[in-house]
Order: C-alpha cells, then structure tokens, then sequence
C-alpha cells in the first residue's frame, strides 16, 4: 500500500537524492579537500546527512580537524609574535587560540549526545548541543570586548611593530586559516543540523576578521600612519557585532524550537500522498541536537478497523522519515474524521 506513490516521491526528488549521495563525506582525505576549497560545491540544510551515526561522525570530525587547523595557524602566528613583538599580533593569536578551544565544550555536547534516553531524559541528551552553541556565543562577546579594549588601549598608547612584513604575512595566514575553517565549520553544521556548529564557525569567522585588522593596520603603519592599526581594529569591533547578532539568531532559534517552514511544507507534501488519510489537523516539528522531530495528528474515515488505521499512521510516518531532511523520528495520532453514526 502505498509502494507506488512512494517511488513517484522517490522519481520526483531524484535530483535531491542525487546531490544527497554526492554529498556523504566518508574519508578524511574527502573532508580535507572539502576544508580547503576543492571539494567541488555544497548543499543546503541537512539534505546531505541522513543516518544520526554519519551525523555525529561528521561533526566531531569537523571540530577535530578546524581545531588541528586552528592550531597551526595560531602556533605560526606565535612564532612570529616572538620575532617582531607585535602585540596586535599577539591578540590575534590569542583569539585563535581561544577559538580552537570552543571546540572542546562541542565535543563534549556531541558525545553526550549520543548517549541513550533514560527514564530522566526522555528525548536523549541532543540539547547538549544547544547549551555548547551558547558558550560559543559567550566567546563571539568577548572576542568583541577584547578586540575593542586592545583597540582603545592602542589609540591611548600608540606602540611601534617591527618587521611589518612578516607580521602582514602572519595576518594573511590568520585570516585565511580562519576562513578555511570558518567555511568548513558552517558547510558541516548546515549539513547535519547543527545550530551550535554553525555558530562557531561564525566564532572563526570573527577572529579571520581580527586578522584582517591586523594586515590593514600593519599596512597603515608602514604608510606612517600610527593610528591606522587601533582604527581599523574599531571597525572590526563593529563587523565582529555582526556576527554576534548573526549566532544569537541562530542558537536562540533553536533553542525556541524553530524550525525551516520548508520542512513543513515537505511534510505535508508527503502525507497528501498516503493511501487513506483524510486530513493532517496537527503537524509539529522540534530540533533535539541535531536531529528533527515530528508530531502529527491526522484523521482517517471511521469505517477503518484499528488495523487498518494503524497501518495508515505506519505508511505516514515511513513517508515522512523518507520525505524529510533529517527526520529521524515521528509520533503519528490517529483519530476518525468525523463521528460514527448513532
């Protein structure tokens, strides 16, 4: 029952399923090449992760390998920081330091989040993750009071840096280590649903902006201007803001259990084709981690026998597990769709 409509749905998002194989990243090497721009192009949402176990993998791989990559970055950095002296260096390096480190509490979010639902937390420890995209968002804050206060502090107490080119260079490799893994970071947390793994790679983000103040302003100093290093460092403040605003967004949506009305509108789509159902009266989508959850109320015609009723909520919930990106379960109630005569 069913069985033909299911593959029409299966035909007519050929293409997605197409793009969903084309995007499992399953080697290493693969998820290096992704990181460092040549793995080809990317997919939305989480069309391209469909078992938890592939998700969880692909998201600790992620903070495993940014954090590696981070670290290089900042221990070059550190290295030229002892050869110039430059303090705006050293702050900058400090931020990358700071940033590998946020992917520790994620870590730990993700492997707790793979533990079992018990009698205490019915759904599973998912919304670890959430609480990880929080202090991911406390660091985005300081990184902006940080980089305000070196700024200020530099415009009241101007400081020479020696061997500009070399501190221009290190500002290049900062900002390009933390875009690389900026981009890797969200393409990862975007795939797999998670708001706590985009969030921080927006945290990298603000930090490659940090680096980009440190190129600018070593360049305005070469030119003689002694300001231009604690102005810029202002505007980055502001850019750094920014993103701030943009990782609220994005955690606190989750937390508030938003979700894509995309999704919905695919759901619907897919129960409008299960033999037997009359009409959907209540469809309800939540965010546990990064899994998607469901819960449907849908009506039958009331001659239906318990089991065939049953077997329509079967087909149902089999559609949406199919039909939608990252479902990964999905509580079905059943009820007639009008009173049995008397």
């Amino acid at each position: 029952m069913g069985h033909l409509l299911d593959h029409r749905l299966q035909h007519a998002d050929h293409d997605h399923d197409h793009e969903d194989a084309h995007g499992r990243l399953g080697h290493l090497l693969h998820e290096l090449a992704e990181m460092f721009g040549f793995g080809g192009h990317s997919h939305d949402a989480a069309d391209q992760i469909d078992d938890a176990l592939e998700a969880d993998s692909a998201g600790r791989r992620a903070l495993w390998l940014s954090m590696l990559g981070l670290g290089v970055t900042a221990g070059l950095q550190g290295a030229v920081v002892a050869w110039s002296g430059s303090v705006a260096l050293l702050g900058d390096t400090l931020h990358n330091l700071a940033d590998a480190l946020t992917a520790v509490p994620l870590l730990v979010a993700f492997t707790l989040a793979r533990r079992p639902a018990n009698s205490r937390y019915t759904y599973g420890y998912g919304r670890a993750e959430d609480l990880g995209g929080l202090f991911v968002i406390a660091m985005i804050a300081l990184s902006s009071i940080l980089a305000c206060y070196e700024a200020v502090t530099r415009l009241i107490h101007p400081q020479s840096v020696d061997h500009l080119a070399a501190v221009a260079g290190a500002a290049v490799v900062g900002f390009m280590g933390n875009e690389l893994v900026a981009r890797y970071r969200i393409r990862v947390g975007r795939q797999i649903g998670s708001a706590a793994l985009v969030a921080d790679g927006l945290h990298a983000r603000t930090d490659g902006f940090t680096s980009l103040a440190v190129l600018l302003g070593a360049g305005g100093v070469a030119l003689g201007w002694q300001w231009a290093d604690p102005a810029v460092g202002l505007l980055i403040t502001v850019a750094i803001l920014g993103v701030l605003r943009s990782a609220v967004g994005q955690v606190g949506a989750r937390l508030m259990d938003a979700v894509d009305p995309q999704l919905l509108d695919r759901a619907r789509a897919s129960l409008a084709s299960v033999d037997g159902l009359t009409e959907v009266s209540e469809l309800r989508m939540r965010w546990v981690g990064h899994q998607l959850r469901a819960e449907v109320a849908i009506t039958v015609p009331p001659r239906l026998t318990v089991t065939e009723a049953h077997d329509v909520a079967h087909h149902a919930e089999a559609h949406l597990l199919a039909y939608v990106p990252g479902l990964r379960a999905a509580t079905v109630h059943v009820g007639p769709d009008r009173p049995l005569p008397a």
